[in-house]
Order: C-alpha cells, then sequence, then structure tokens
C-alpha cells in the first residue's frame, strides 16, 4: 500500500513487519536444504573432471547428500550457520511495525531454527567471553542495512558454518605489495577445515571492516568463473579473480583436502577507495554448504521461494560413491591391534556404537581429569566422533550429523588419549603437529568423515540417545549405533596424513601437466 506525505509531494511504501519477519524465516529454511543452482552446476562439473579418486569420491557423497536434502527438506549440513543479512533498504519504504528491524529479522530467525518439521540447529552463544551459553534459537543474527534511492527493500541472507568462518583473514599490505600471492600463501596455510572445494571471497580496500564487508558480501553473488574464462577479463578485478582462481587450485588441496583437481569453483573480489598509505585485505571462504539467497520486499506480501529444478544435480547413486576396497569395522569388538593395520588413505566402514562429543565435551572432559573427578563414562576402548547433530524429526533417529573441524579438538587430544584410553577418533579436516605427536604415542588413528555430506552420514546412523552433558544441548556427549558409515583414514598410528600426502602429490602433477603443455607436449 502506498502512503502519501501530506504535501502530496511524495509516495511512500508500506511494508509490514509481519512480513519481513515471515521471510526471513522461510528464506532460512529455503537455504538450509536447497543449495544456490549455480553451485550444483559448477560442482557437477567439478566431479566430472576430477582425477583424484578420493577427492572424486568426496564431491561425489556432497551431491548426494545435495540431492537427499532437497528432496528430504532437511539440512544440508549439520552446521546450520550463524545468520548473516544484508538489507538495502530503499528511502521511500515506511515499516509497519512497533518493533525495530533488528528484532523483525530476529523473530525470522527463531521462526527458522525452531520449525518443528524442520529444525535447525542453534549453534549462537552468548557471552563469548565466559559462560558461552547456548541462545537456543540461534539469535541474534549480524545484520547489516544500508540506506537506498528505491521503494523496495532487498534482503541477502546466509547461513555462514563456523568451520569456513574460523579461516577468515584480515592484513594491511603495504600499497605496492602483490594481493595475489598473500591470498595464495594465505589459502596454502588454512588447512581444509573450511570444508572446499567451495569459494573465496577477498575484499581490498576502505578500511579493515570495509574489507571485511565487501569480502563477505561479494561471496553471494552468482557464481560466473566459466563465463570469465570464456571471456577473458575486463578490470583489473577481474584479471585478480582469474589469477587466484588458477592458483588457489594449483595448490592441489583438493576437496576436503584430500588433493585434487578442484579447491574453489569461483573467487569473488570486491574493491573501495582506501587511504594513500593503506591497502586493507581481507578473505572470507565460503564451505560446501554455500547457503545464501537474495529476495525483494515491495509491499505486495512475504516473498515467495520456488524451489530449483531438482533435474539440475546430477545422476549420481549410491555405486559411484563406494570405493570398490574398503575395510569394515567392527566398533564393538575393535582392538589397538586392529587399528595399527589401518592404512593412510583406504575407505572404512564403520559398524557398531560409536560416542560423540566435540568441543564443550572435550572442555569439559579436560576438567574432570584436571580436577581428578571421575568420567561420566567409560572411553576405553571406543571410537570418538566429534560431530553436533541436529535435532530428529518425524521417524529420524538422529539428524543430519556430519563432522566438525578437528584441529579445535587438537588442544585437548593428549590428555584425554592419555587419560581415557580411546581407540581412534573421527572429524574434519587436518590434524595440527602436536595432535599427530599423540596420535602416533597413543596408536590411535584419526579418520574423516565428508564435511558437506551430513543428511547423507546420518542414514547410516541406526539409533543415537545422549549419554552425558545434556546440558550442552547438540554438544552434548552421544552414543550412536552404525552401520556402514563410511570414512577416510586420514592419520594413521605411524603418523602418515593424507592431508599433506594428497595435495603435495596434486600440486605435482598439476605443475608438471601445467609445463607440458607449455611446451606443447
Amino acid at each position: 500500500m502506498d502512503w502519501q506525505r501530506l504535501s502530496g509531494k511524495r509516495t511512500y511504501t508500506s511494508i509490514r513487519g509481519e512480513d519481513i519477519t515471515q521471510s526471513v524465516a522461510d528464506a532460512l529454511q529455503y537455504v538450509s536444504y536447497y543449495h544456490p543452482p549455480d553451485y550444483i552446476h559448477y560442482l557437477a562439473q567439478a566431479y566430472r573432471a576430477e582425477k583424484s579418486a578420493p577427492a572424486k569420491n568426496a564431491i561425489g557423497q556432497i551431491l548426494v547428500n545435495s540431492r537427499m536434502a532437497a528432496f528430504g527438506r532437511r539440512p544440508i549440513c549439520q552446521d546450520t550457520g550463524l545468520v548473516v543479512v544484508f538489507a538495502k533498504v530503499g528511502m521511500s519504504v515506511l515499516i509497519d511495525a512497533k518493533v525495530s528491524f533488528v528484532e523483525l529479522v530476529n523473530e525470522g530467525v527463531r521462526r527458522a531454527y525452531l520449525d518443528p518439521d524442520n529444525p535447525l540447529r542453534p549453534s549462537v552463544v552468548t557471552d563469548p567471553l565466559a559462560s558461552r551459553t547456548n541462545t537456543r534459537d540461534n539469535t541474534p543474527a549480524i545484520v547489516h542495512v544500508e540506506l537506498v534511492a528505491g521503494s523496495a527493500i532487498t534482503f541477502t541472507i546466509s547461513a555462514k558454518g563456523g568451520g569456513s568462518e574460523n579461516k577468515a583473514r584480515f592484513t594491511t599490505l603495504n600499497p605496492g605489495a602483490s594481493v595475489a600471492d598473500w591470498v595464495v600463501e594465505t589459502v596454502a596455510t588454512l588447512g581444509s577445515g573450511w570444508c572446499p572445494p567451495g569459494m573465496m571471497s577477498v575484499g581490498i580496500g576502505g578500511s579493515a571492516e570495509k574489507a571485511m564487508l565487501l569480502a563477505k558480501e561479494a561471496m553471494n553473488e552468482p557464481i560466473d568463473m566459466a563465463d570469465l574464462i570464456a571471456r577473458g577479463a575486463s578490470s583489473p578485478e577481474e584479471a585478480l579473480r582469474l589469477e587466484l582462481y588458477e592458483r588457489i587450485n594449483a595448490l592441489g588441496i583438493g576437496a576436503q583436502g584430500l588433493g585434487g583437481l578442484t579447491t574453489v569453483v569461483d573467487v569473488k573480489v570486491a574493491t573501495y577507495p582506501t587511504h594513500a598509505a593503506s591497502k586493507p585485505v581481507a578473505l572470507i571462504p565460503q564451505c560446501a554448504a554455500n547457503r545464501h539467497v537474495t529476495f525483494v520486499l515491495n509491499g505486495s506480501g512475504c516473498a515467495v521461494f520456488n524451489p530449483p529444478d531438482l533435474s539440475l544435480w546430477p545422476d549420481i547413486g549410491p555405486e559411484d560413491i563406494s570405493p570398490k576396497y574398503v575395510r569394515r569395522v567392527n566398533l564393538d569388538t575393535l582392538t589397538k591391534d586392529e587399528t595399527r593395520q589401518w592404512q593412510c588413505g583406504e575407505t572404512l566402514l564403520l559398524s557398531g556404537k560409536l560416542l560423540t562429543g566435540r568441543d564443550a565435551a572435550h572442555k569439559r572432559i579436560a576438567e574432570l581429569i584436571d580436577a581428578g573427578q571421575p568420567l561420566p563414562i567409560n572411553f576405553a576402548g571406543r571410537v570418538i566422533y566429534y560431530v553436533g547433530p541436529v535435532r530428529a524429526v518425524g521417524s529420524e533417529v538422529v539428524g543430519p550429523a556430519g563432522p566438525t573441524t578437528s584441529d579445535r579438538m587438537d588442544g585437548y587430544t593428549e590428555k584425554v588419549l592419555a587419560a581415557t584410553g580411546l581407540l581412534a577418533m573421527v572429524g574434519k579436516a587436518e590434524r595440527g603437529p602436536a595432535a599427530i605427536e599423540s596420535i602416533v604415542r597413543h596408536q590411535a588413528p584419526y579418520m574423516v568423515a565428508v564435511g558437506g555430506a551430513a543428511y547423507l552420514i546420518s542414514k547410516s546412523i541406526k539409533s543415537a540417545r545422549v549419554i552425558a552433558f545434556e546440558d550442552l544441548g547438540m554438544e552434548a556427549i552421544h552414543e550412536f549405533e552404525v552401520q556402514d558409515m563410511p570414512v577416510i583414514l586420514a592419520v594413521d598410528a605411524a603418523g602418515t596424513s593424507i592431508h599433506a600426502l594428497g595435495p603435495a602429490e596434486w600440486r605435482k602433477r598439476m605443475a608438471a601437466d601445467s609445463i607440458a603443455r607449455s611446451i606443447g607436449v
């Protein structure tokens, strides 16, 4: 509806606060189970082109998981993200509400994450310095508002996973320094905790906070790298995108850090004027979940979100992501002698009872050990999975339950392995040097599940119950009964790491291929 000023010289568009709230809620539900079509298109191309068997299998699992999540309308990833909102509010808009704009957005977040048909995992904690108590509804969101000309509000909403957000980096370069060199050198140090294949977004200029905002907003732009390669660069920003795309993929990090051809499907670059003495540069990775959507409210009601064409997903079946050679593991009878036989890089299918525990649980276990107090359960002879699952609905025994980034547990690894007698660990991405030393010292191998395949993984979980630290919510210790849960042995008992071997091998292969092409071989 239009509102006329008394002077009759200007028309305003009224947008109901309820329409803002419900549209935010609907958008967050939508992105929880639908990948953007452009990402699926590019990921399918990467799957067909990939030559590294472990990486191809990982991409295949992500694609199968994505299709399952779309049909089942359940989260793509168990980390359903921190909500980030960019709102461009037309200056001819009147918002019909009794609460603030941010409160309208937060109520939409609350509705989305508490939706009984598809509850999303609340990950936001209050008081980041001390109690870190979960808000239980994923509020508050991070809201950025810009006033623009016009009579509508354009929203871009994303749900940013913690694993990729933790890998954001910032620097201030000398004006003459190379942005490309800094970005490539930095990406090489990030490991795979940001869950590739995804995107890298770079913000250059402005001030420290402006550069970060440039990068965060640019990562929500459409993926168009193939078009850019075909037509060539027409600006310094586009030239930098092309250079970074080639150089980052040449690092050989590959899907899940296993080594391969595709680490990023696109690179975004955004710039802004800056001080003559400065060159602020921000780098933010986007993970394989890649959840975001843009919509416009113009006073005509709530936004409408149409499902993507499900024919976009490639026809990949279970047989395509099942390695020919696997080792079956009975967790209920597992011994240290058996785990010593496992070889780095091989696929294991886990069946039996599996414990869970991640950041908060490890912190509490370590505190109990330090205090000389008994632990709530006997960990001896068990395997632990670093996961915080989504709440189950309907007939599910557990919601999507993909791995969390393992290096956050590195600081507890020596203490926990020494005191508990755990046989092995399952998580995502690489372990640090100290953790690998502990793995060798205690002969406790480390396995990885595919980040971005949370819904697919949950189908191998046949029962689940909380057995300790129930007050921690999704971070409580569960006991899963699993059947043929696929993992890759990432660090064996001798300390050999696939995250070191895989990328190194593929860097050499791609360098050799590049040299061969340059001399016409």
